[in-house]
């Protein structure tokens, strides 16, 4: 019997490694994995539904959850998750030197819906007081002018939002002090090219992200894994099938990460960074699955519903196939 063919869009990770070079295959299917950079993956998944399971913004799949035709359907498979506190970026004009002197500033986001400004939104309200609507905010592209949001939004009316103009950049602008500073999941280039004109609001960013975690024990998730809803609700065993592969996939990647008789990366303390998160964080510190995501994903849910992009607040059984809530045992 032929197996299903489908088509998987991913970012290169080493978590899907094993998928994308078939050392591990899923019961039933043919992968084609297309390895994509994020943004172009998230535009033609939720533009075009170009594949069959993709690789997808957390936010954005959450604002599919309120159309009428809920078009996906997702894993409780992370392939991207980051502490934000290093993507906040300031102007050397600004004068911001702490989390508080961002109220009334002018902050530039790629895309107001993007999950990594959703998450430093929300910490930003819960850890320092800064409320969502206590700046304001222009999005555009950060390198590239013309940048659009994907998803139309309906925010409520104290948020207060704008496009930059059709030539600038996001990158330059907070180079040249025109904005003050910027919430996005990618460093601007000029944090390089003129660190005297652009940093960062937290320097010391990995204690300050370790004691974040110590304190709530949210290591916040990015992405999901999302299946086209028609191909789902015509085959349901394929979620089940792709989360024991995905979840293996995953296995074989820890494993690599520890073994020091030959690096996996070309980090040179890359064994010292797997102990150290091992202390910190446990054996498995990148969990999948709904049960050891729940806190997170709770959080996240407030997040969005609180800064105008759910209209209401999501259950964290919502997002994800039901098939992949439990497993069989022997």
């Amino acid at each position: 019997m032929s197996k299903l063919e489908l088509s998987l869009a991913c970012w290169g990770y080493d978590r899907i490694a094993a998928l994308a070079d078939g050392r591990v295959r899923p019961d039933g299917i043919d992968l084609n994995v297309q390895i994509l950079d994020v943004e172009e993956t998230f535009f033609r998944m939720l533009r075009n539904r170009e594949f069959d399971v993709a690789e997808l913004s957390l936010s954005s799949y959450c604002m599919t959850l309120h159309r009428e035709d809920r078009p996906f359907v997702a894993l409780p498979v992370f392939p991207s998750r980051f502490f934000r506190h290093s993507c906040i970026f300031v102007s050397a004009r600004s004068g911001i030197q702490s989390p508080a002197d961002l109220a009334g500033k002018r902050v530039g986001v790629p895309e107001f819906q993007m999950t990594a400004p959703v998450w430093i939104r929300g910490i930003l309200a819960d850890e320092y007081g800064i409320a969502p609507d206590a700046v304001s905010y222009f999005s555009g592209g950060e390198e590239e002018p013309g940048r659009e949001e994907k998803l139309k939004l309906n925010l409520p009316p104290s948020i207060r939002l704008a496009p930059i103009g059709p030539t600038q950049t996001l990158s330059r602008m907070i180079a040249d002090g025109e904005i003050d500073a910027l919430y996005s999941a990618r460093a601007p280039s000029t944090l390089y090219a003129e660190p005297h004109n652009v940093r960062r609001l937290f320097p010391d960013f990995v204690a300050v992200e370790q004691a974040y975690y110590e304190k709530t024990r949210i290591f916040p998730i990015m992405h999901v894994v999302a299946i086209r809803r028609d191909l789902y609700d015509r085959h349901r065993w394929v979620a089940q099938a792709l989360y024991k592969a995905f979840r293996e996939a995953q296995r074989l990647a820890y494993e690599e990460l520890i073994v020091s008789a030959s690096l996996k990366t070309m980090l040179p303390w890359q064994i010292a960074a797997v102990e150290e998160a091992i202390a910190l964080m446990g054996k498995d510190w990148w969990p999948y699955g709904l049960d050891a995501n729940r806190a997170v994903l709770e959080t996240f849910a407030r997040y969005h519903h609180e800064q105008g992009l759910s209209p209401r607040r999501l259950a964290v059984e919502e997002l994800f196939a039901p098939e992949t809530f439990a497993e069989f045992k022997i």
